[in-house]
């Protein structure tokens, strides 16, 4: 019980004050008078003073506060390393009987150090983790913070306050520890595609070692030569972007023997590939309406450098015209055609027919050119069935089908055919899964016979309309009509001819995004997003190898014709091997070169400061799996909270109240009956 006496008076003290201040100056004008019966008046006014204030006894039921213990445990990724996870685990179990031994102790346990959603960090962030188990907390109740880490912890301050008391670290792992690891200094965010670009790396020892390493270069999972690092020195490396967007640089290093892990083994560099423009080569075989789409398009493209050539008039027209007179600039055939040919990304025949102002043997140029990698768009009229189409040139070996001389004059939908919905130049084309498509008819189409590679898109009677072919190491792409430009024009609504007609000459240009059979994976925070573009119905499972080396099964659903993708959650950073078929496919996951995995040797150093601060200490679990904990030791507020073999946990002398019970001391026949004796006795002395 809490006894107290507390003052509840009747009156207000204006009130109060207005009635004691004049009989209290009476009194004590009568004391120093020593006018006789002042004591008595004294002591009357003494009880009329009492009465008034109306004094309380109060007995309160108080039950007192636990003090808070914040136990932070490190589930990074370093601490998977060694024995380190069975020491945590035993010294979280140990900690947990120990305090659940002391009744004064309030136990919160919070880990920290993984990221296990997609927006968290992925650092070792253990000070924040153990702000948020003590917000609620006020700083009297706080006993103190244990954490059981490997003592890499990144967001250590210089100090600790009264938020986390005192601060008690129990270290993993063992003593002279030694890791080597490989680490990019200097690496650009982009690079032009086949031009070198400029890193740096550095090979460190946490020994301080020195000597040479060899260090292994890999650009997109391949191979890209081995270079001889001096250890703890800055090196420089040149590398060739080979790809556009995404290319993965990654350096790895042997494992040293006695190394602590070989997880930092790998360094990795993320850089975007941008491609120096396009160079396209546009042939118009004459004016026509369609002519200025292809050229609009074209010279909309940044990306594209276009040379455009339009014969305006045929040689065979003999109409006396001088010859300085027939074109502004001449058609420079054997500068473009021969000499540079293989300068151009690709070359489109708009509309182009034979009739002799490309010399027979500069058509079998062209095939050639194909066969070699090149990329050439055919977009046929009605020449291309006539007796001087293309078709009876040497350029037939390079063309995915021959004319069989009809041309369908008619109006028509384009419409994809089963493999142009699952083929990635016209899978998901605005309108075309509507019946008939959402966009505007074409009248004229070239037939053509046994049609070679791909038919994606056809017209009237399922007759090719679209083909897409490979030839050697080049791509060969036919439109059979020329009717496109009425889509440009918004004819009947229109179409979507300009994303059809960049999709074909990316595709041909053998951009990697347009590619039937790709692989990809990416990074979404620890996602792992893997998506599959494939011309058969079912691609299989895709197999992940984990930066750890385990092998994990990921289940491909289909997300549209030709698309298929899956997703794997994980929390182990660093870069994903993912295959499918003989496809293969590298990612990374968590922030490129985490700081998780910067220093992985167990260190008491980082955390001293603030723990030495605070009043705590710092010291290590033991040996192997084994752990040894100091004892726990109940201390008051001010005292020390550390020994050489013993840790201190404050306790509060904080409580809260329960229920109070109230004895006034005046009230009823007592009070009244001491204020009538005190009035009477003052009466009886005045009387005398």
């Amino acid at each position: 019980m809490n006894w107290s006496l507390s003052f509840e008076p009747l009156l207000s003290p204006l009130w109060t004050a207005a009635v004691l201040l004049p009989v209290a100056a009476l009194a004590l004008a009568g004391l120093f008078l020593r006018r006789p019966g002042s004591l008595v008046r004294l002591c009357a006014f003494a009880a009329l003073a009492l009465a008034l204030l109306n004094p309380v006894l109060l007995d309160e039921q108080r039950e007192p506060l636990k003090s808070v213990v914040a136990l932070v445990v490190d589930r990074s990724q370093s601490q998977a390393i060694g024995e380190r996870t069975d020491q945590t685990d035993a010294a979280v179990e140990e900690l947990r009987a120990r305090l659940s031994r002391f009744p004064q102790f309030e136990l919160r346990e919070v880990e920290a150090g993984h990221a296990a959603a997609a927006d968290e960090r992925v650092d070792t962030r253990l000070f924040g983790a153990a702000g948020q188990a003590l917000r609620d907390v006020p700083p009297s109740r706080v006993a103190g913070t244990i954490m059981v880490t490997d003592g890499q912890v990144h967001d250590a301050p210089d100090a600790a306050g009264a938020s986390t008391g005192p601060l008690h670290v129990l270290v993993t792992g063992e003593e002279g520890e030694f890791d080597r690891r490989v680490r990019f200094e200097r690496a650009p965010r982009f690079g032009i595609v086949g031009r070198p670009v400029d890193l740096t790396y550095r090979v460190i020892d946490t020994k301080g070692a020195s000597g040479m390493v060899a260090v292994r270069v890999l650009v997109n999972g391949e191979p890209a030569g081995t270079e001889q690092a001096i250890l703890g020195q800055e090196m420089p490396l040149r590398l060739t972007i080979p790809n556009a967007g995404k290319n993965i640089v990654e350096l790895s290093i042997e494992t040293a023997p006695g190394e602590l892990t070989d997880t930092n083994n790998r360094a990795i560099a993320v850089l975007d590939g941008i491609r120096e423009n396009l160079r396209v080569l546009l042939v118009s075989g004459e004016p026509h309406a369609g002519e200025r789409t292809w050229r609009n398009l074209l010279k909309s493209d940044t990306a594209v450098e276009l040379v455009h050539f339009t014969i305006l008039r045929p040689p065979e027209k003999q109409d006396g015209t001088p010859i300085n007179e027939l074109s502004l600039i001449a058609f420079p055939t054997r500068e473009l055609f021969v000499e540079k040919i293989d300068d151009f990304d690709l070359i489109v025949f708009d509309r182009y027919q034979h009739r002799d102002v490309l010399p027979i043997l500069y058509y079998d140029y062209i095939a050639e050119y194909v066969e070699k990698g090149g990329a050439l768009l055919v977009a046929a009229g009605p020449e291309y069935a006539g007796g001087q189409s293309i078709a009876r040139t040497p350029l037939i070996s390079a063309l995915p089908g021959l004319p069989t001389g009809t041309v369908v004059e008619r109006g028509f939908h384009p419409r994809l055919t089963e493999t142009g919905e699952r083929h990635p130049v016209t899978r998901g084309l605005e309108g075309s899964a509507a019946e008939p498509p959402q966009w505007s008819r074409w009248f004229r189409l070239v037939d053509i016979g046994q049609p070679s590679g791909a038919v994606v898109m056809d017209g009237p009677d399922d007759k090719p309309l679209l083909v897409l072919d490979r030839k050697g190491e080049g791509r060969v792409g036919m439109l059979l009509s020329d009717q496109g430009w009425l889509w440009a024009r918004g004819f009947e609504g229109g179409g979507p001819h300009a994303a059809l007609y960049r999709r074909m000459a990316h595709w041909l240009m053998k951009e990697p995004e347009l590619e039937e059979e790709r692989l990809t994976a990416s990074g979404r925070g620890m996602t792992l997003d893997i998506a599959r573009q494939t011309m058969s119905d079912d691609p299989g499972r895709a197999t992940v190898i984990t930066p750890s080396g385990q092998s994990v099964e990921v289940t491909l659903s289909p997300a549209s014709p030709g698309l298929f993708t899956g997703s794997l959650e994980t929390r182990e950073i660093g870069l994903y091997q993912i295959g499918n078929g003989d496809l293969t496919a590298l990612a990374h996951v968590g922030p490129v070169n985490a700081p998780e995995f910067q220093d992985t040797v167990s260190t008491t150093d980082v955390l001293r400061p603030a723990a030495s601060a605070s009043g705590g200490s710092v010291r290590r679990l033991g040996n192997g799996a084994g752990v040894s904990l100091p004892g726990i030791v109940p201390v008051r507020a001010g005292g020390e909270a550390s020994g050489r073999d013993w840790i201190g946990l404050k306790t509060t002398g904080d409580s809260v109240l329960k229920s109070v019970d109230r004895m006034p001391l005046f009230a009823g026949f007592f009070g009244l009956a001491l204020l009538i004796f005190a009035l009477g006795s003052m009466w009886y002395r005045e009387g005398r």
